[in-house]
């Protein structure tokens, strides 16, 4: 099996720019991805949640992957694959395939709260399709929780090589390295980056640099090179923004700060619905602040 491993580094899971109307900005989200990458990122993530993908017809979610692909290039894009039926979480990820990606990233089964036979099933019918499969746990989302001993068995089946970790327990970084050393831990919540990269961290699926791709590439790798001095700096000031990629209002906050950064972030499709003003006001006040510092 190759070794190249396309998850590593600062994988963007991509805002998708929305026109007034709600319709997909293709034009914008190209040109994001570009920047993205001119920014010091090193791949994309569409169709994760962050990417709305739930609210996605099929027609865009293949056209949003063609988009991301045309302008980065396949080896940098790692669509998410999610669906409720493993036959269509797999054909989602052959035509990431098709399309040239490198890898895709899928959830459990998140349509009800799965056992673990079923969670096995579902990453070996995706396997299937030949694409690396990096495994996405967000337990405060799905309600299947994959813990480190049930990764384990997922990676030594040859379903998974990788996982996003979004439980937010930096505790899981070491007993997963212990279970399955050849697993890579992949950054899965902002808010605890510099505690997963100090663990052992090989990649970071990120949210707030859809906003500030230099600042926060600058503090992963200070973080992953173990430079404290330039890395605790950056992190507290970034904090007060990266903390909200773990709130339920992550989508329509990323965009606010893209918008004040003089990126294209706009609406959000419903249900998701506007900021409350007091949330506007802390995400507006906290990105300013960091535009003020120079963070952009």
């Amino acid at each position: 099996m190759s070794e190249h491993r396309p998850w590593r580094g600062v994988l963007v899971a991509t805002a998708l720019p929305l026109h007034d109307d709600l319709s997909v900005d293709h034009d914008a989200y190209a040109e994001h991805c570009a920047w993205l990458i001119a920014n010091g990122c090193d791949g994309v993530v569409p169709n994760g949640s962050l990417g709305e993908y739930q609210v996605l017809t099929p027609e865009e979610r293949i056209r949003v992957v063609e988009t991301a692909v045309a302008a980065v290039g396949g080896e940098r894009v790692m669509p998410g694959v999610a669906a409720y039926g493993s036959a269509e979480a797999r054909r989602w990820a052959e035509q990431a395939g098709e399309a040239g990606c490198g890898a895709v990233m899928l959830l459990p089964p998140n349509a009800y709260r799965a056992d673990e036979r079923s969670v096995l099933a579902h990453y070996a019918e995706v396997a299937r399709s030949g694409l690396p499969v990096v495994a996405y746990n967000n337990p405060i989302d799905t309600k299947v929780d994959l813990v480190p001993e049930l990764l384990s068995r997922l990676h030594g089946e040859g379903y998974v090589r990788a996982v996003k970790e979004f439980s937010g327990d930096v505790r899981r970084a070491y007993r997963i390295a212990e279970l399955a050393p050849d697993l890579d831990l992949l950054i899965g919540a902002d808010d605890v980056l510099l505690e997963l990269a100090l663990a052992g961290a090989k990649g970071w699926v990120a949210g707030y640099p859809n906003a500030l791709p230099a600042s926060c590439v600058e503090l992963y790798r200070a973080a992953l090179a173990g430079d404290l001095d330039t890395a605790t700096p950056l992190y507290r000031a970034l904090h007060p923004l990266l903390r909200w990629d773990s709130k339920v209002e992550f989508v329509q906050a990323i965009k606010l700060s893209m918008d004040l950064a003089g990126r294209r972030g706009g609406p959000c499709r419903p249900p998701r619905v506007p900021l409350l003003p007091a949330q506007e006001a802390a995400v507006r006040a906290a990105t300013e602040k960091a535009l003020a510092a120079g963070l952009a």
